[in-house]
């Protein structure tokens, strides 16, 4: 990306991290963290639905295709929903790390239009970090894995505690998460940004 922000450049002392030893292997599907996240939760009707996988080193992939109910100009995606894909996207990276982590900034550049039922295939990686900051990139392309850029951000992700869901969460989703007999789904439900 030409003109990244200074907030998003790591700090030469920043390190390359490791994948971390109990990450999902390359090829798996990582699921919705979230049953209600717009998304990748199938509670969300006119949620993204995204699909992400583990990819090699520190990337993961995903797909979605974009919808009517995503359109913003007639017959084309909405630039918010795109933005929303690369978040989701780049949020998933942080299950390749096993930490739990928000979006503290994320820039979007948009290269070519996405047409309503254009299947959005989108890569991501993580390029940096450096104490509690993650940083990563990604990249939005049409007409297959190789096709076209339409979209490209950098992000830069913050981990934190799972009490900054519990703190500022709605108390009903919040003990409902909480509740859930299933430890890894109750786990993943606060491993992204809310």
């Amino acid at each position: 990306m030409s003109g990244t922000s200074a907030a998003l450049k790591p700090p030469a002392d920043a390190v390359k991290p490791v994948r971390h030893p109990e990450a999902p292997a390359p090829g798996e599907l990582l699921g919705a963290h979230y049953e209600h996240c717009f998304g990748c939760g199938e509670g969300q009707r006119h949620g993204l639905h995204l699909q992400a996988r583990a990819g090699d080193g520190l990337r993961v992939t995903a797909e979605f295709t974009v919808q009517a109910a995503h359109q913003g100009a007639p017959g084309l995606a909405h630039g918010g929903i795109l933005t929303t894909a690369l978040d989701e996207t780049l949020g998933s990276l942080n299950w390749l790390l096993r930490v739990i982590a928000v979006t503290g900034r994320l820039e979007t550049d948009f290269v070519r239009p996405v047409p309503v039922d254009t299947v959005l295939h989108l890569d991501a990686e993580i390029t940096a970090v450096h104490g509690r900051k993650i940083y990563s990139r990604a990249t939005g392309r049409i007409g297959g894995p190789d096709g076209p850029v339409a979209v490209r951000a950098e992000a830069l992700f913050i981990e934190v505690k799972v009490d900054h869901f519990i703190e500022n969460g709605r108390p009903a989703e919040i003990e409902a998460a909480m509740a859930d007999p299933d430890q890894v789904r109750r786990a993943r439900a606060f491993e992204v940004n809310p």
